[in-house]
């Protein structure tokens, strides 16, 4: 059975794995599921539709599954809520709202998201990523995989951020950020990941072309149109999923920056 804490308050129809823990003074409200191996340490509050997966840990004052921060959308908006895969850790504080459309707010597996970071309304976040304390993430928001968000970064509304991709702490993108590329400013691509690529276990050729095709897109003095239609051409498989990426943008990527190096909080990043 699972063990709930008797201080706590389950109200609604509540699904349990056997081995699931409620610690003191949480607050399950509405249509819920939650697997095995999952614990809510106390003062949690998760209500709505909301289905949780596997060996998740909640952290106390965590609240999950209210209404979006959507003025357009009715607060007693119900359906289709929140869908959370496996082995995630959220923080003290952390906060994530429910969908306003077809598609639930959709957190996948191995995340793990520091205190008091936020994941708006509609965002889908795939899986390893990071988002460091006070991270906030608009509506509608699309993270790929294994992607860092530095502390107080903020992400714009229907912006995605693309695998590998990095942005620095106090970091802005209001435009999409292409795989294994690095914020290093507000909108400012100033290099590329190699230490994530290295770690996600990427060849040295597959590294090498991507270092070709940051220095095509940002530092070459081409906009990105003009260079998305060289990687066209070039068609390889690695220029083509930029192309992709390019092509499918619902807000556009960031810019060139043209410079050789940006300088920020005392600290130079040079060309990768």
């Amino acid at each position: 059975m699972p063990e709930i804490h008797p201080t706590a308050i389950l109200d609604g129809d509540i699904k349990l794995a056997d081995d699931v823990v409620i610690g003191p003074h949480c607050v399950l409200t509405g249509d819920i599921t939650i697997g095995s191996g999952t614990t809510l340490i106390g003062n949690c509050y998760i209500t709505g539709q909301l289905t949780m997966g596997c060996n998740n840990t909640v952290y106390p004052f965590c609240t999950l599954g209210f209404a979006a921060q959507d003025v357009s959308c009715p607060s007693d908006y119900y359906e289709p809520g929140i869908v959370i895969g496996d082995d995630n850790t959220f923080r003290e504080s952390f906060t994530v709202h429910r969908a306003t459309k077809d598609v639930p707010t959709t957190i996948g597996n191995k995340n793990l998201f520091m205190a008091q970071s936020h994941v708006g309304h509609d965002c889908v976040i795939g899986s390893n990523n990071t988002l460091v304390n006070c991270v906030l993430l608009a509506g509608h928001v699309h993270i790929k995989d294994r992607v860092l968000i530095g502390g107080d970064a903020a992400v714009h509304q229907f912006v995605t951020i693309g695998s590998g991709a990095m942005i620095i702490g106090m970091g802005y993108a209001s435009y999409d950020v292409l795989p294994y590329m690095m914020i290093t400013g507000p909108n400012i691509i100033g290099s590329i990941n190699i230490v994530g690529m290295r770690r996600s276990g990427m060849s040295k050729d597959n590294i090498q072309r991507r270092k070709e095709i940051y220095k095509l897109l940002y530092k070459s003095g081409k906009t990105i149109k003009c260079a998305a239609e060289q990687l066209k051409a070039d068609g390889d498989e690695i220029a083509l999923e930029y192309v992709a990426y390019i092509e499918q943008s619902r807000r556009g990527v960031i810019p060139a920056f043209h410079a050789k190096r940006t300088e920020r909080r005392g600290v130079t990043i040079t060309d990768a």
